[in-house]
C-alpha cells in the first residue's frame, strides 16, 4: 500500500509542477520584458544630449499636429455657437390675422426640429419699421397697416448642417398661411465650406507630421543599433532571433514617443494658456461666451498612445530592416 501512496504522491506533485509550469513562464517572460523596459530606459538616459535632440524634434512636430487638432475644434465649436443665433423668417399672408399666426406658431412647435417661435404682430412689425425706417410721418398718413404678422422660427442646435436647415426651410415654405420664407442661407454655406477645408487641412498636416515623427524615430533607432553592431552580432552568433534582439528597439522607440507626447501635451496646454486670457477678453467685447477648449482627458490618452505607437512602429520597421541586412561575419 505504501508504494501505491507514495506513486500517488508523485503523481499529484508532478501534475502541480505541470500546471504551475505555463504560469511560471507567464512570469518570467513578464520579468524578461520589465527588464528590457527598464534598461532601454536608462540607456536613454545615458545619453541625455542625444535622447533630448531627438525627443524635443518629435514632441514639436507631435505639438504641432495637436495644436492643429484643437484649433479646429475650437473654431467648430466658435461655428457652432454663431449657428445658434440662426432663424427663419416666415411673412405670412396680409389676410391672416394675429390670432391665426399664433395659432400657426404652436402648430409650429410640435415639429422636433424647432427649439422656439416668436410672433411678430402687424402692429409691431409696423411700430419696428416706424422707429428704423425714418418714414413714421409718412406711415401715419397709410388708411390700414400694409405690415404682414411674422413668425421667426429657431432651430434646435442639433441642426448645423446647410442641408438639414433648407429642408425645414421649404417645410416652412409649404404652409398655406405662409406668404414666403426666408433664411441667410449662404454665410451658413460658406461657413461649413471653410470648416470643412480647415479640417482636410488639419487631417494633412497631420499625416505629414506623422510620417515625419517616423522618420525621426527611424533614423534615431538606426544610428543607435550600428552603435551597437557588435553586440547585435554576438546575439546572433549565440542564436538569438531578430524578433528578440528588436525588443529593446522596440521599447527605445516606445520611450521616444511616450516622452515626447508628454512634452507635445505641454507644450500645447502652455499655447492654449498662454492665448487664452486675449481670446477671452476678445469674446467679452463682442458679448460672446467663447471659451478655448483644451485637451480633453481622453484626447490626452490618444495624444500619447498615438504618439507611442508612432515611437514603436518606427523603431520596429527600422530594426527589422537593419536586422536583415546585417549578417554575422
Amino acid at each position: 500500500m505504501k508504494p501505491v501512496r507514495k506513486a500517488r504522491g508523485q503523481k499529484v506533485r508532478n501534475s502541480n509542477i505541470i500546471k504551475r509550469g505555463p504560469e511560471n513562464r507567464v512570469l518570467t517572460s513578464l520579468k524578461l520584458q520589465t527588464q528590457s523596459l527598464n534598461s532601454s530606459l536608462l540607456r536613454l538616459l545615458r545619453a541625455p544630449f542625444t535622447s533630448a535632440m531627438a525627443i524635443i524634434v518629435m514632441a514639436i512636430a507631435i505639438a504641432l499636429a495637436g495644436s492643429f487638432y484643437v484649433l479646429v475644434n475650437n473654431a467648430q465649436q466658435l461655428v457652432d455657437s454663431l449657428q445658434t443665433g440662426k432663424q427663419i423668417s416666415l411673412f405670412l399672408h396680409e389676410k391672416i390675422s394675429d390670432d391665426e399666426a399664433r395659432v400657426l406658431a404652436q402648430k409650429l412647435l410640435t415639429n422636433e426640429a424647432i427649439e422656439n417661435v416668436n410672433v411678430i404682430s402687424k402692429q409691431q412689425a409696423l411700430a419696428e419699421f416706424q422707429q428704423y425706417s425714418g418714414f413714421g410721418a409718412a406711415l401715419n398718413a397709410l388708411e390700414s397697416n400694409p405690415l404682414p404678422a411674422v413668425i421667426q422660427v429657431f432651430p434646435k442646435d442639433s441642426l448645423t448642417k446647410a442641408s438639414q436647415l433648407k429642408e425645414l426651410l421649404q417645410q416652412m415654405q409649404h404652409e398655406q398661411a405662409v406668404d414666403f420664407a426666408q433664411m441667410d442661407m449662404q454665410w451658413l454655406a460658406r461657413l461649413q465650406a471653410i470648416m470643412k477645408m480647415a479640417n482636410r487641412v488639419a487631417l494633412i498636416l497631420t499625416g505629414l507630421l506623422a510620417i515625419a515623427v517616423l522618420f525621426i524615430i527611424g533614423n534615431t533607432i538606426r544610428s543607435e543599433l550600428q552603435s551597437r553592431r557588435d553586440e547585435v552580432i554576438v546575439t546572433k552568433l549565440v542564436g538569438g532571433t531578430n524578433t528578440f534582439i528588436c525588443l529593446p528597439f522596440l521599447y527605445t522607440g516606445f520611450w521616444y514617443g511616450f516622452i515626447s507626447g508628454v512634452l507635445a501635451w505641454c507644450v500645447i496646454s502652455l499655447i492654449l494658456l498662454t492665448v487664452n486670457t486675449p481670446i477671452e477678453q476678445l469674446a467679452l467685447l463682442y458679448q460672446s461666451q467663447f471659451q478655448i477648449q483644451f485637451l480633453s482627458f481622453s484626447e490626452s490618452i490618444y495624444l500619447l498612445m498615438a504618439s507611442s505607437t508612432l515611437g514603436m512602429l518606427g523603431a520596429y520597421t527600422v530594426a527589422r530592416h537593419q536586422l536583415s541586412i546585417l549578417k554575422p561575419e
